[in-house]
This record gives structure tokens, C-alpha cells and sequence, in this order.
């Protein structure tokens, strides 16, 4: 299994989680963006930067994922493109994407987009704080534990 960020907008405050996980379980781990990003230093961390563009790290993770692969990310299209390769998927803030809800996660992104492009104000995420950091680290760990690496 190698494990794969969506490095563009990841929180700080899950970096050390991250790092710990990669360095206890020895994960091959690939972190794209379109800019130097720095999780950590780690034997087992390859940085890639990708070139600038909407989708250009999200085109380059489902290239490179297979099925049984984590991929770590907040968007959602890119999300439903990895569970459709039969990898895993887990947000920023803990929630794991599977087949069973990977399809209302994306229809409420589409609905809420089309929404805001039709002009309208909509509230944006709420700000991330230690709550979501417990829940990711808890997910991660769940989802690790359940591999038996």
C-alpha cells in the first residue's frame, strides 16, 4: 500500500500525525503539490511538485494510485476518482470517503457549487480546529489498524 497527499491545502496541525504514522508503519508516502511542501523529513516521504493548474496534483494522484492505496485529501472530485480506482479516501477533517457515500458527498459539493455560481453567499467550512485534528488522527489510525501493517 503506498499513501498518497493532496498536499495543496493540508492542514498544518495534521502534519506531525501524519508523520508519525509514515515513520511507525514505514509508508512509502508521495505529497503533490504545486508548491514546496513540508510534512516532515522522513526516508519514507518523496515530495513532487506538479506543475501550476486547478487540476494538475489531483490529475497526477490518479495516475499514480491503486487499488488498496490511501489517499488523503479534501476534495471531493478527486476523492470519487480514487474510490472508482478502489483505493481509500480520507478528508482533512476525518471522514472517510467510501462507495456507500462518496456519491451524496459529491452531489452536495455540485448543489452547493451551483449555488454559488449562481451568485449566492454560502458559508464556507467551518474553521478546522482540534476536533477535527482528533477525528482525522482517529480515522487514520482506525484505517491503519484494520490494514495490519
Amino acid at each position: 500500500m503506498k499513501f498518497f497527499i493532496d498536499g495543496d491545502a493540508f492542514p498544518n496541525m495534521l502534519k506531525p500525525i501524519v508523520l508519525r504514522a509514515i515513520e511507525k508503519k514505514g509508508l512509502e508516502t508521495l505529497v503533490f503539490a504545486n508548491k514546496k511542501i513540508d510534512i516532515g523529513k522522513s526516508k519514507y516521504v518523496k515530495y513532487i511538485i506538479v506543475d501550476l493548474g486547478a487540476d494538475e496534483a489531483d490529475n497526477k494522484i490518479v495516475d499514480e494510485v491503486s487499488k488498496g492505496d490511501l489517499v488523503i485529501t479534501a476534495d471531493i472530485p478527486l476523492a470519487s476518482r480514487v474510490i472508482e480506482k478502489e483505493a481509500h479516501a480520507i478528508d482533512h477533517r476525518g471522514e472517510t470517503y467510501t462507495d456507500d457515500n462518496i456519491k451524496q458527498y459529491l452531489a452536495i459539493r455540485n448543489l452547493m457549487q451551483s449555488i454559488r455560481d449562481a451568485g449566492e453567499m454560502t458559508k464556507g467550512p467551518a474553521p478546522f480546529n482540534k476536533k477535527d485534528v482528533q477525528k482525522f488522527a482517529s480515522s487514520l489510525n482506525m484505517f491503519l489498524q484494520n490494514l495490519k501493517i
